[in-house]
């Protein structure tokens, strides 16, 4: 499946019309609803090999934070051959209670791969937990930028950011956020 043909695929799959409350609080017309597309086989396939496209070969470890970030970091990794860790919204207070599953370690490059970037808030949060270990950041990959601010916001905290596909490539035009 080439470039146009997923952005297709993923935006006849996942691009919702309506009313949705966003992650940062602000109300929009349209929602990409991620699990409608990170479910398919056909999409995360065809992901796994774009992300796989971007991936500095200095990269030794990719991360993805729960719960959308999970089936896009497992096929990133199995499309690069990179471990993977899994990064939860808050530790867990049972078993080995950790907020990362995983091996994370202090000369880890990591990449961050995340599923739609609005503001960048989620993966910031994901990326200062990860730095937290002593591991650097090589860059967060996000599938779609919401093109709402994520880039200026990412790329202003110091990270490289890159973007499969941007609202517009999935045929939104209209600036629909409140």
């Amino acid at each position: 499946m080439n470039k146009e043909q997923l952005a297709n695929r993923i935006a006849e799959t996942a691009v919702l019309h309506g009313e949705f409350t966003l992650r940062s609080g602000r109300t929009s017309t349209w929602y990409i609803d991620k699990y409608l597309f990170s479910t398919q086989p056909d999409i995360l396939a065809a992901l796994g090999s774009m992300f796989a496209e971007h991936i500095p070969n200095s990269t030794t470890l990719l991360a993805g934070a729960e719960l959308g970030g999970i089936p896009l970091v497992t096929t990133a990794g199995m499309s690069k051959n990179l471990p993977c860790i899994f990064i939860r919204n808050q530790k867990k207070e049972y078993g080995t209670a950790q907020k990362l599953e995983g091996t994370l370690s202090s000369t880890d490059c990591v990449v961050i791969v995340e599923d739609v970037a609005t503001t960048g808030g989620q993966v910031l949060e994901a990326a200062a937990t990860i730095e937290e270990s002593g591991a650097t950041i090589d860059a967060i990959i996000a599938v779609i930028d919401r093109q709402e601010g994520a880039r200026e916001n990412i790329e202003s905290a110091g990270y490289n950011f890159i973007s499969l596909f941007t609202s517009s490539d999935l045929g939104i035009t209209e600036a629909a956020t409140k």
